[in-house]
Protein backbone atom coordinates (compact mmCIF):
# COMPACT_ATOMS: atom_id res chain seq x y z
CA UNK A 1 0.00 0.00 0.00
CA UNK A 2 1.46 3.38 -0.64
CA UNK A 3 1.46 6.04 1.26
CA UNK A 4 0.47 10.05 0.10
CA UNK A 5 3.47 12.75 -0.31
CA UNK A 6 2.57 14.28 2.57
CA UNK A 7 3.04 10.82 4.56
CA UNK A 8 -0.62 10.40 5.77
CA UNK A 9 -2.54 7.43 4.56
CA UNK A 10 -3.93 7.06 1.57
CA UNK A 11 -7.34 7.77 0.38
CA UNK A 12 -9.28 4.66 0.60
CA UNK A 13 -10.41 4.86 -3.29
CA UNK A 14 -7.02 4.76 -4.31
CA UNK A 15 -6.23 1.73 -2.43
CA UNK A 16 -9.93 0.18 -3.81
CA UNK A 17 -8.95 1.29 -7.71
CA UNK A 18 -5.75 -0.14 -7.23
CA UNK A 19 -7.31 -3.33 -6.21
CA UNK A 20 -9.68 -3.59 -8.91
CA UNK A 21 -7.12 -3.18 -11.70
CA UNK A 22 -4.59 -5.82 -9.90
CA UNK A 23 -7.83 -8.27 -10.03
CA UNK A 24 -8.45 -7.09 -13.71
CA UNK A 25 -5.26 -7.90 -14.55
CA UNK A 26 -5.08 -11.51 -12.53
CA UNK A 27 -8.49 -12.32 -14.59
CA UNK A 28 -6.80 -11.32 -17.98
CA UNK A 29 -4.14 -13.42 -17.09
CA UNK A 30 -5.40 -16.04 -15.84
CA UNK A 31 -8.40 -16.12 -18.97
CA UNK A 32 -5.18 -16.11 -21.15
CA UNK A 33 -3.99 -19.07 -19.33
CA UNK A 34 -7.04 -20.93 -19.68
CA UNK A 35 -7.03 -20.47 -23.53
CA UNK A 36 -3.91 -21.61 -23.90
CA UNK A 37 -4.75 -24.13 -21.83
CA UNK A 38 -7.86 -25.01 -23.76
CA UNK A 39 -5.89 -24.67 -27.10
CA UNK A 40 -3.11 -26.96 -25.98
CA UNK A 41 -5.94 -29.42 -24.83
CA UNK A 42 -7.71 -29.17 -28.38
CA UNK A 43 -4.58 -29.82 -29.98
CA UNK A 44 -3.57 -32.69 -27.80
CA UNK A 45 -7.47 -33.98 -28.66
CA UNK A 46 -7.08 -33.46 -32.16
CA UNK A 47 -3.09 -35.40 -32.24
CA UNK A 48 -5.04 -37.98 -30.03
CA UNK A 49 -7.55 -38.25 -32.74
CA UNK A 50 -5.62 -38.38 -35.53
CA UNK A 51 -2.76 -40.41 -33.99
CA UNK A 52 -5.43 -43.20 -33.21
CA UNK A 53 -6.95 -42.50 -36.83
CA UNK A 54 -3.42 -43.28 -38.03
CA UNK A 55 -3.26 -46.39 -35.47
CA UNK A 56 -6.57 -47.97 -36.37
CA UNK A 57 -5.33 -47.58 -40.48
CA UNK A 58 -1.73 -49.44 -39.82
CA UNK A 59 -3.83 -51.87 -38.09
CA UNK A 60 -5.79 -52.53 -41.34
CA UNK A 61 -2.54 -52.87 -43.53
CA UNK A 62 -1.09 -55.17 -41.11
CA UNK A 63 -4.59 -57.34 -41.10
CA UNK A 64 -4.74 -57.05 -44.57
CA UNK A 65 -1.76 -58.14 -46.52
CA UNK A 66 -1.82 -57.94 -50.11
CA UNK A 67 -5.18 -56.40 -49.86
CA UNK A 68 -5.31 -52.57 -50.11
CA UNK A 69 -8.65 -52.48 -50.22
CA UNK A 70 -9.66 -52.37 -46.40
CA UNK A 71 -7.21 -50.46 -45.88
CA UNK A 72 -8.32 -48.21 -48.76
CA UNK A 73 -11.60 -47.64 -47.56
CA UNK A 74 -10.06 -47.44 -43.78
CA UNK A 75 -8.28 -44.07 -45.09
CA UNK A 76 -11.12 -42.85 -47.07
CA UNK A 77 -13.27 -42.61 -43.75
CA UNK A 78 -10.83 -41.59 -41.29
CA UNK A 79 -9.44 -39.22 -43.71
CA UNK A 80 -12.95 -37.52 -44.48
CA UNK A 81 -13.88 -37.59 -41.03
CA UNK A 82 -11.39 -35.57 -39.43
CA UNK A 83 -11.07 -33.16 -42.22
CA UNK A 84 -14.66 -32.19 -42.74
CA UNK A 85 -15.65 -33.84 -45.53
CA UNK A 86 -18.59 -35.77 -46.47
CA UNK A 87 -18.09 -37.44 -49.58
CA UNK A 88 -14.99 -38.17 -51.73
CA UNK A 89 -12.75 -41.39 -52.73
CA UNK A 90 -9.21 -42.78 -53.05
CA UNK A 91 -8.11 -43.81 -57.13
CA UNK A 92 -5.48 -44.97 -58.41
CA UNK A 93 -3.86 -43.98 -61.81
CA UNK A 94 -2.81 -46.55 -64.47
CA UNK A 95 -1.39 -43.95 -66.55
CA UNK A 96 -4.50 -42.92 -68.60
CA UNK A 97 -7.49 -42.96 -66.34
CA UNK A 98 -8.53 -42.43 -62.54
CA UNK A 99 -10.13 -45.50 -61.35
CA UNK A 100 -11.69 -45.47 -57.80
CA UNK A 101 -11.19 -48.64 -55.12
CA UNK A 102 -13.00 -46.72 -52.14
CA UNK A 103 -15.80 -44.53 -52.17
CA UNK A 104 -17.61 -42.97 -49.04
CA UNK A 105 -20.73 -40.92 -49.46
CA UNK A 106 -21.36 -40.89 -52.99
CA UNK A 107 -24.92 -41.60 -55.34
CA UNK A 108 -24.60 -44.80 -56.79
CA UNK A 109 -24.44 -42.92 -60.57
CA UNK A 110 -21.32 -41.22 -59.24
CA UNK A 111 -19.93 -44.36 -57.35
CA UNK A 112 -20.22 -46.14 -61.04
CA UNK A 113 -18.66 -43.37 -63.14
CA UNK A 114 -15.45 -43.08 -60.85
CA UNK A 115 -14.97 -47.00 -60.25
CA UNK A 116 -14.88 -47.15 -64.54
CA UNK A 117 -12.35 -44.58 -64.82
CA UNK A 118 -12.36 -41.08 -66.02
CA UNK A 119 -9.63 -39.15 -67.79
CA UNK A 120 -9.31 -35.59 -66.58
CA UNK A 121 -9.83 -32.66 -69.24
CA UNK A 122 -7.28 -30.07 -69.76
CA UNK A 123 -9.32 -27.64 -66.92
CA UNK A 124 -9.79 -30.39 -64.28
CA UNK A 125 -8.42 -29.50 -61.08
CA UNK A 126 -6.30 -32.97 -60.76
CA UNK A 127 -4.91 -32.05 -64.07
CA UNK A 128 -2.78 -30.12 -61.92
CA UNK A 129 -1.60 -33.67 -59.86
CA UNK A 130 -0.32 -34.82 -63.34
CA UNK A 131 1.75 -31.99 -63.70
CA UNK A 132 3.39 -32.58 -60.35
CA UNK A 133 1.94 -30.75 -58.21
CA UNK A 134 1.36 -32.30 -54.58
CA UNK A 135 -2.39 -30.64 -53.91
CA UNK A 136 -5.21 -29.51 -56.07
CA UNK A 137 -7.92 -27.29 -53.95
CA UNK A 138 -10.88 -26.52 -55.74
CA UNK A 139 -12.69 -24.28 -53.68
CA UNK A 140 -16.15 -24.40 -55.76
CA UNK A 141 -16.51 -27.49 -58.24
CA UNK A 142 -19.15 -25.38 -59.96
CA UNK A 143 -16.69 -22.29 -61.46
CA UNK A 144 -14.50 -24.74 -63.50
CA UNK A 145 -14.84 -25.10 -66.77
CA UNK A 146 -14.50 -28.56 -67.44
CA UNK A 147 -17.27 -31.26 -68.63
CA UNK A 148 -16.03 -33.83 -66.67
CA UNK A 149 -15.27 -31.38 -63.81
CA UNK A 150 -19.37 -30.54 -64.31
CA UNK A 151 -20.69 -34.24 -64.54
CA UNK A 152 -19.06 -34.93 -61.36
CA UNK A 153 -20.16 -31.93 -59.80
CA UNK A 154 -23.94 -32.67 -60.79
CA UNK A 155 -23.94 -36.22 -59.64
CA UNK A 156 -22.06 -35.82 -56.46
CA UNK A 157 -23.50 -32.59 -55.72
CA UNK A 158 -19.85 -31.43 -54.57
CA UNK A 159 -18.98 -27.78 -53.93
CA UNK A 160 -15.72 -27.33 -52.57
CA UNK A 161 -13.14 -30.61 -53.26
CA UNK A 162 -9.21 -31.19 -52.26
CA UNK A 163 -7.21 -34.11 -54.59
CA UNK A 164 -4.48 -35.15 -52.67
CA UNK A 165 -1.64 -37.27 -54.35
CA UNK A 166 -0.02 -40.67 -53.82
CA UNK A 167 3.48 -40.54 -54.71
CA UNK A 168 6.20 -42.82 -55.20
CA UNK A 169 9.43 -41.47 -56.02
CA UNK A 170 7.93 -39.06 -58.28
CA UNK A 171 5.75 -41.53 -59.85
CA UNK A 172 1.92 -40.80 -59.82
CA UNK A 173 -0.15 -43.58 -58.31
CA UNK A 174 -3.43 -42.32 -57.47
CA UNK A 175 -5.47 -39.57 -55.08
CA UNK A 176 -7.45 -39.01 -52.55
CA UNK A 177 -10.62 -37.03 -53.19
CA UNK A 178 -12.38 -35.19 -49.77
CA UNK A 179 -15.52 -33.12 -51.04
CA UNK A 180 -17.67 -31.24 -48.86
CA UNK A 181 -20.98 -29.95 -50.26
CA UNK A 182 -20.81 -26.15 -49.68
CA UNK A 183 -18.23 -23.66 -50.50
CA UNK A 184 -15.96 -24.25 -47.68
CA UNK A 185 -12.66 -24.05 -48.37
CA UNK A 186 -10.23 -26.66 -46.98
CA UNK A 187 -7.50 -25.19 -44.10
CA UNK A 188 -3.66 -25.62 -44.05
CA UNK A 189 -3.63 -28.17 -41.37
CA UNK A 190 -6.96 -30.43 -43.06
CA UNK A 191 -4.49 -30.50 -46.75
CA UNK A 192 -1.67 -31.31 -44.26
CA UNK A 193 -3.72 -34.22 -42.63
CA UNK A 194 -5.05 -35.79 -45.96
CA UNK A 195 -1.37 -35.47 -47.15
CA UNK A 196 -0.92 -37.77 -43.92
CA UNK A 197 -3.11 -40.36 -45.07
CA UNK A 198 -2.35 -40.24 -48.66
CA UNK A 199 1.17 -41.05 -47.27
CA UNK A 200 -0.22 -44.33 -45.72
CA UNK A 201 -2.16 -44.93 -48.66
CA UNK A 202 1.44 -45.05 -50.68
CA UNK A 203 2.76 -47.66 -47.58
CA UNK A 204 -0.17 -50.17 -48.50
CA UNK A 205 0.21 -49.95 -51.99
CA UNK A 206 3.90 -50.54 -51.60
CA UNK A 207 3.37 -53.54 -49.71
CA UNK A 208 0.51 -54.98 -51.91
CA UNK A 209 2.71 -54.61 -54.64
CA UNK A 210 5.61 -55.97 -52.62
CA UNK A 211 3.92 -58.65 -51.79
CA UNK A 212 2.25 -59.51 -54.70
CA UNK A 213 5.85 -59.86 -56.58
CA UNK A 214 6.94 -61.96 -53.80
CA UNK A 215 3.84 -64.45 -54.02
CA UNK A 216 3.80 -64.61 -58.11
CA UNK A 217 7.81 -65.18 -57.62
CA UNK A 218 7.22 -67.96 -55.76
CA UNK A 219 4.31 -69.48 -57.76
CA UNK A 220 6.48 -68.90 -60.36
CA UNK A 221 9.57 -70.76 -58.85
CA UNK A 222 7.19 -73.33 -57.80
CA UNK A 223 5.81 -74.40 -60.97
CA UNK A 224 8.66 -74.24 -62.37
CA UNK A 225 10.41 -76.36 -59.88
CA UNK A 226 7.14 -78.69 -60.45
CA UNK A 227 7.47 -78.51 -64.57
CA UNK A 228 11.55 -79.81 -63.53
CA UNK A 229 10.45 -82.52 -61.90
CA UNK A 230 7.88 -83.86 -64.22
CA UNK A 231 10.72 -83.42 -66.89
CA UNK A 232 13.54 -85.56 -64.85
CA UNK A 233 10.34 -88.10 -64.24
CA UNK A 234 9.57 -88.74 -67.26
CA UNK A 235 12.47 -88.96 -69.47
CA UNK A 236 11.72 -89.08 -73.17
CA UNK A 237 8.12 -89.24 -72.57
CA UNK A 238 7.00 -85.36 -73.44
CA UNK A 239 2.78 -85.90 -72.78
CA UNK A 240 3.07 -85.33 -68.82
CA UNK A 241 5.76 -82.43 -69.76
CA UNK A 242 3.58 -80.90 -71.93
CA UNK A 243 0.15 -80.77 -69.84
CA UNK A 244 2.29 -79.69 -66.33
CA UNK A 245 3.31 -76.71 -68.38
CA UNK A 246 0.09 -75.79 -69.68
CA UNK A 247 -1.22 -76.37 -66.48
CA UNK A 248 0.99 -74.15 -64.53
CA UNK A 249 1.71 -71.72 -67.25
CA UNK A 250 -2.26 -71.35 -67.58
CA UNK A 251 -2.71 -71.21 -64.28
CA UNK A 252 -0.34 -68.05 -63.81
CA UNK A 253 -1.41 -66.50 -66.66
CA UNK A 254 -4.87 -66.63 -65.96
CA UNK A 255 -5.39 -68.44 -69.03
CA UNK A 256 -8.50 -71.17 -68.89
CA UNK A 257 -8.00 -72.62 -72.07
CA UNK A 258 -5.11 -73.36 -74.88
CA UNK A 259 -3.13 -75.93 -76.14
CA UNK A 260 0.60 -76.93 -76.33
CA UNK A 261 1.65 -77.32 -80.34
CA UNK A 262 4.18 -78.99 -82.26
CA UNK A 263 5.04 -77.92 -86.02
CA UNK A 264 3.71 -80.39 -88.84
CA UNK A 265 4.97 -79.65 -91.92
CA UNK A 266 2.91 -76.12 -92.69
CA UNK A 267 0.67 -76.59 -90.07
CA UNK A 268 0.85 -76.52 -86.33
CA UNK A 269 -0.93 -79.73 -84.65
CA UNK A 270 -1.70 -79.81 -81.04
CA UNK A 271 -0.10 -82.45 -78.42
CA UNK A 272 -1.50 -81.14 -75.32
CA UNK A 273 -4.91 -79.37 -74.68
CA UNK A 274 -6.61 -77.58 -71.88
CA UNK A 275 -10.01 -76.36 -71.14
CA UNK A 276 -11.18 -77.31 -74.67
CA UNK A 277 -13.84 -79.05 -75.84
CA UNK A 278 -13.34 -82.17 -77.59
CA UNK A 279 -14.23 -81.14 -81.15
CA UNK A 280 -12.24 -78.19 -80.93
CA UNK A 281 -9.20 -80.23 -79.75
CA UNK A 282 -9.50 -82.73 -82.44
CA UNK A 283 -9.25 -80.01 -84.93
CA UNK A 284 -6.38 -78.67 -83.69
CA UNK A 285 -4.60 -82.48 -83.08
CA UNK A 286 -5.37 -82.86 -86.98
CA UNK A 287 -3.30 -79.86 -87.67
CA UNK A 288 -4.28 -75.74 -88.01
CA UNK A 289 -2.28 -73.53 -90.04
CA UNK A 290 -0.41 -70.33 -88.82
CA UNK A 291 -3.28 -67.53 -89.97
CA UNK A 292 -0.81 -65.75 -91.93
CA UNK A 293 0.99 -64.50 -89.26
CA UNK A 294 4.75 -64.73 -88.38
CA UNK A 295 5.05 -67.37 -86.59
CA UNK A 296 8.24 -67.23 -85.23
CA UNK A 297 7.13 -63.73 -83.40
CA UNK A 298 4.53 -63.27 -80.08
CA UNK A 299 1.02 -62.62 -81.02
CA UNK A 300 -2.35 -62.30 -80.15
CA UNK A 301 -5.34 -60.81 -81.18
CA UNK A 302 -8.97 -61.12 -81.16
CA UNK A 303 -10.50 -64.16 -82.45
CA UNK A 304 -13.56 -62.28 -83.56
CA UNK A 305 -11.93 -59.98 -85.36
CA UNK A 306 -9.50 -62.56 -87.09
CA UNK A 307 -12.68 -64.53 -88.34
CA UNK A 308 -14.60 -60.93 -89.36
CA UNK A 309 -11.48 -60.64 -91.68
CA UNK A 310 -11.44 -64.00 -92.70
CA UNK A 311 -14.75 -65.29 -93.07
CA UNK A 312 -13.98 -68.52 -94.83
CA UNK A 313 -10.90 -69.58 -91.76
CA UNK A 314 -13.54 -73.20 -90.60
CA UNK A 315 -10.51 -72.89 -87.41
CA UNK A 316 -11.37 -69.01 -86.23
CA UNK A 317 -14.87 -69.76 -86.92
CA UNK A 318 -15.19 -72.70 -84.58
CA UNK A 319 -13.24 -71.07 -81.96
CA UNK A 320 -15.55 -67.82 -81.86
CA UNK A 321 -18.61 -69.85 -82.39
CA UNK A 322 -18.40 -73.25 -80.53
CA UNK A 323 -15.31 -72.31 -77.88
CA UNK A 324 -16.59 -68.16 -77.37
CA UNK A 325 -12.67 -67.59 -77.69
CA UNK A 326 -12.01 -63.96 -77.83
CA UNK A 327 -8.80 -63.05 -77.22
CA UNK A 328 -5.72 -65.23 -77.94
CA UNK A 329 -1.87 -65.68 -77.46
CA UNK A 330 1.13 -67.65 -79.37
CA UNK A 331 4.11 -68.05 -77.97
CA UNK A 332 6.88 -69.54 -80.27
CA UNK A 333 9.01 -72.73 -79.07
CA UNK A 334 12.29 -71.65 -81.03
CA UNK A 335 15.43 -74.29 -81.24
CA UNK A 336 18.60 -72.22 -82.03
CA UNK A 337 16.05 -69.43 -84.28
CA UNK A 338 14.43 -72.97 -86.08
CA UNK A 339 10.40 -72.89 -85.30
CA UNK A 340 9.58 -76.54 -83.69
CA UNK A 341 6.29 -74.88 -82.09
CA UNK A 342 4.15 -72.66 -80.31
CA UNK A 343 1.97 -72.33 -76.91
CA UNK A 344 -1.21 -71.00 -77.52
CA UNK A 345 -3.58 -69.48 -74.36
CA UNK A 346 -6.89 -68.21 -74.79
CA UNK A 347 -9.78 -66.09 -72.46
CA UNK A 348 -13.01 -65.67 -73.72
CA UNK A 349 -13.03 -61.94 -72.83
CA UNK A 350 -11.08 -59.11 -74.74
CA UNK A 351 -8.74 -58.84 -72.13
CA UNK A 352 -5.38 -59.13 -73.51
CA UNK A 353 -2.17 -60.22 -71.57
CA UNK A 354 -0.03 -58.49 -70.00
CA UNK A 355 3.97 -57.74 -70.40
CA UNK A 356 4.51 -59.68 -67.10
CA UNK A 357 2.47 -62.56 -68.21
CA UNK A 358 3.77 -63.21 -71.81
CA UNK A 359 7.39 -63.17 -69.87
CA UNK A 360 5.99 -66.16 -67.89
CA UNK A 361 4.80 -68.25 -70.81
CA UNK A 362 8.27 -67.17 -72.43
CA UNK A 363 9.38 -69.25 -69.90
CA UNK A 364 7.74 -71.75 -70.29
CA UNK A 365 7.85 -71.83 -74.04
CA UNK A 366 11.80 -72.63 -72.85
CA UNK A 367 10.92 -75.05 -70.31
CA UNK A 368 8.87 -77.35 -73.45
CA UNK A 369 12.29 -76.28 -75.69
CA UNK A 370 14.31 -78.27 -73.08
CA UNK A 371 11.91 -81.02 -72.73
CA UNK A 372 11.85 -81.56 -76.65
CA UNK A 373 15.35 -81.30 -77.05
CA UNK A 374 16.22 -83.85 -73.97
CA UNK A 375 13.82 -86.40 -75.33
CA UNK A 376 15.27 -85.88 -78.79
CA UNK A 377 18.82 -86.50 -76.94
CA UNK A 378 17.36 -89.64 -75.23
CA UNK A 379 15.87 -90.67 -78.34
CA UNK A 380 18.62 -90.69 -80.40
CA UNK A 381 20.84 -92.49 -77.62
CA UNK A 382 18.00 -95.11 -77.17
CA UNK A 383 18.16 -95.46 -81.19
CA UNK A 384 21.55 -95.55 -81.67
CA UNK A 385 22.45 -97.94 -78.75
CA UNK A 386 19.25 -100.20 -80.39
CA UNK A 387 21.17 -100.08 -83.65
CA UNK A 388 24.33 -101.17 -82.31
CA UNK A 389 22.96 -103.55 -80.13
CA UNK A 390 21.52 -105.50 -83.01
CA UNK A 391 24.39 -105.07 -85.13
CA UNK A 392 26.30 -106.72 -82.74
CA UNK A 393 23.40 -109.53 -82.52
CA UNK A 394 23.59 -109.72 -86.20
CA UNK A 395 27.83 -109.77 -86.43
CA UNK A 396 26.99 -112.86 -83.56
CA UNK A 397 25.05 -114.88 -86.29
CA UNK A 398 27.30 -114.53 -88.91
CA UNK A 399 30.25 -115.31 -86.67
CA UNK A 400 28.32 -118.55 -85.12
CA UNK A 401 26.65 -119.51 -89.12
CA UNK A 402 29.86 -119.82 -91.21
CA UNK A 403 28.49 -120.70 -95.09
CA UNK A 404 25.07 -120.59 -94.08
CA UNK A 405 23.51 -116.95 -94.80
CA UNK A 406 19.82 -118.05 -94.02
CA UNK A 407 19.52 -117.59 -90.35
CA UNK A 408 22.04 -114.28 -91.30
CA UNK A 409 19.03 -113.38 -93.21
CA UNK A 410 16.56 -113.83 -90.70
CA UNK A 411 18.46 -112.24 -88.45
CA UNK A 412 18.83 -109.22 -90.54
CA UNK A 413 15.29 -108.53 -91.41
CA UNK A 414 14.28 -108.92 -88.10
CA UNK A 415 16.05 -106.34 -86.17
CA UNK A 416 15.66 -103.94 -89.69
CA UNK A 417 11.93 -104.23 -88.70
CA UNK A 418 11.68 -104.02 -85.38
CA UNK A 419 14.12 -100.80 -85.38
CA UNK A 420 11.60 -99.50 -88.11
CA UNK A 421 8.23 -100.49 -86.49
CA UNK A 422 7.58 -102.40 -89.91
CA UNK A 423 5.27 -105.25 -89.66
CA UNK A 424 5.99 -106.62 -93.19
CA UNK A 425 9.56 -107.19 -94.71
CA UNK A 426 11.58 -109.58 -96.78
CA UNK A 427 14.40 -109.53 -98.58
CA UNK A 428 15.11 -110.23 -102.14
CA UNK A 429 18.22 -111.41 -103.91
CA UNK A 430 18.34 -110.77 -107.36
CA UNK A 431 19.89 -112.98 -110.20
CA UNK A 432 19.45 -111.82 -113.31
CA UNK A 433 15.94 -110.39 -114.16
CA UNK A 434 14.20 -112.37 -111.52
CA UNK A 435 13.94 -111.83 -107.83
CA UNK A 436 13.73 -114.34 -104.96
CA UNK A 437 12.93 -114.15 -101.98
CA UNK A 438 15.21 -115.28 -99.51
CA UNK A 439 14.09 -113.84 -96.03
CA UNK A 440 10.43 -113.05 -95.45
CA UNK A 441 8.55 -112.27 -92.11
CA UNK A 442 5.06 -110.90 -91.72
CA UNK A 443 1.69 -112.83 -91.58
CA UNK A 444 1.50 -116.46 -92.12
CA UNK A 445 -0.46 -115.84 -95.59
CA UNK A 446 2.25 -113.43 -96.79
CA UNK A 447 4.48 -115.78 -95.66
CA UNK A 448 2.98 -118.31 -97.66
CA UNK A 449 2.22 -116.27 -100.60
CA UNK A 450 6.11 -115.36 -100.91
CA UNK A 451 6.90 -118.90 -100.70
CA UNK A 452 4.41 -119.89 -103.68
CA UNK A 453 5.16 -116.96 -106.39
CA UNK A 454 9.42 -116.60 -105.95
CA UNK A 455 10.70 -115.78 -108.17
CA UNK A 456 9.01 -113.41 -109.80
CA UNK A 457 10.02 -110.44 -112.88
CA UNK A 458 9.75 -107.25 -111.06
CA UNK A 459 7.16 -105.39 -112.64
CA UNK A 460 7.41 -101.70 -114.25
CA UNK A 461 7.74 -99.40 -112.03
CA UNK A 462 7.46 -101.36 -109.06
CA UNK A 463 9.74 -100.53 -106.12
CA UNK A 464 12.10 -103.18 -107.06
CA UNK A 465 11.94 -102.42 -110.81
CA UNK A 466 13.31 -98.73 -109.95
CA UNK A 467 16.08 -100.61 -107.52
CA UNK A 468 16.86 -101.87 -110.92
CA UNK A 469 17.14 -98.99 -112.31
CA UNK A 470 19.55 -97.24 -110.16
CA UNK A 471 17.42 -95.62 -107.24
CA UNK A 472 19.40 -96.66 -104.14
CA UNK A 473 15.85 -95.91 -101.68
CA UNK A 474 12.45 -96.21 -103.44
CA UNK A 475 9.82 -94.74 -100.40
CA UNK A 476 6.15 -94.97 -101.50
CA UNK A 477 3.43 -93.56 -98.79
CA UNK A 478 0.85 -95.37 -100.07
CA UNK A 479 1.53 -98.55 -102.34
CA UNK A 480 -2.00 -98.52 -103.35
CA UNK A 481 -1.73 -95.52 -104.99
CA UNK A 482 0.93 -96.67 -107.69
CA UNK A 483 -0.18 -97.04 -111.19
CA UNK A 484 1.40 -99.89 -111.36
CA UNK A 485 -1.06 -101.37 -108.85
CA UNK A 486 -3.69 -100.82 -110.84
CA UNK A 487 -2.10 -102.24 -113.75
CA UNK A 488 -0.36 -105.21 -112.81
CA UNK A 489 -2.35 -107.96 -111.33
CA UNK A 490 0.86 -109.67 -109.43
CA UNK A 491 2.07 -106.72 -108.04
CA UNK A 492 -1.51 -105.82 -106.86
CA UNK A 493 -1.87 -109.54 -105.79
CA UNK A 494 1.00 -109.24 -103.64
CA UNK A 495 0.30 -105.63 -101.79
CA UNK A 496 -3.27 -106.95 -100.96
CA UNK A 497 -1.70 -110.12 -99.62
CA UNK A 498 0.88 -108.54 -97.48
CA UNK A 499 -1.40 -105.90 -96.60
CA UNK A 500 1.10 -103.15 -96.95
CA UNK A 501 0.34 -99.30 -97.30
CA UNK A 502 3.46 -97.46 -96.68
CA UNK A 503 6.42 -99.46 -98.00
CA UNK A 504 10.03 -98.44 -98.21
CA UNK A 505 12.71 -100.05 -100.08
CA UNK A 506 16.96 -100.36 -99.92
CA UNK A 507 18.98 -101.39 -102.82
CA UNK A 508 22.26 -104.13 -101.48
CA UNK A 509 24.54 -103.35 -104.13
CA UNK A 510 28.58 -104.12 -104.49
CA UNK A 511 30.39 -101.71 -106.54
CA UNK A 512 27.17 -100.53 -108.21
CA UNK A 513 25.78 -103.86 -108.83
CA UNK A 514 22.01 -104.37 -107.24
CA UNK A 515 22.32 -108.01 -105.21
Amino acid sequence: MSLTPSGTLADPQYIIADLRRELEESRAERDKAQCKLNERTTERDEALIRETAMAEVLQVINSSPGDPGPVFQAIVEKAHTLCGAVCGSLQIWDGEKFRGVAMRGFPEPMVEAVRQGYISGPNHPCRRLLEGERIAHCVDMAAVDDPVTRLGAKLSGIRTVAYVALRKDDALLGQIVAGRLEVRPYTAAELALLESFAAQAVIAIENARLLTELREALEQQTATAEVLQVINASPGNLAPVFDAILENAHSLCNAPSGSRQIVDGEQFRAVATRGLTEAYAAMLRRGVRPYGLDPKAIVQFDFAERLAQDPGNQNARVAVEIEKLRTVLFVPLLKDGVLIGRIAAGRQEVRPFTDKQIALLQNFAAQAVVAMENARLLTETREALEQQTATAEVLQVINSSPGNLTPVFEAMLEKAMRLCQAVQGHIWRMDCELAYGIATRGSARFVEWMRQNTPIQPAPGSALDRLMQGEPIVYQPDCTDQEVYRENSLYREFIDTSNIRTSMMVGLRKDGTLL
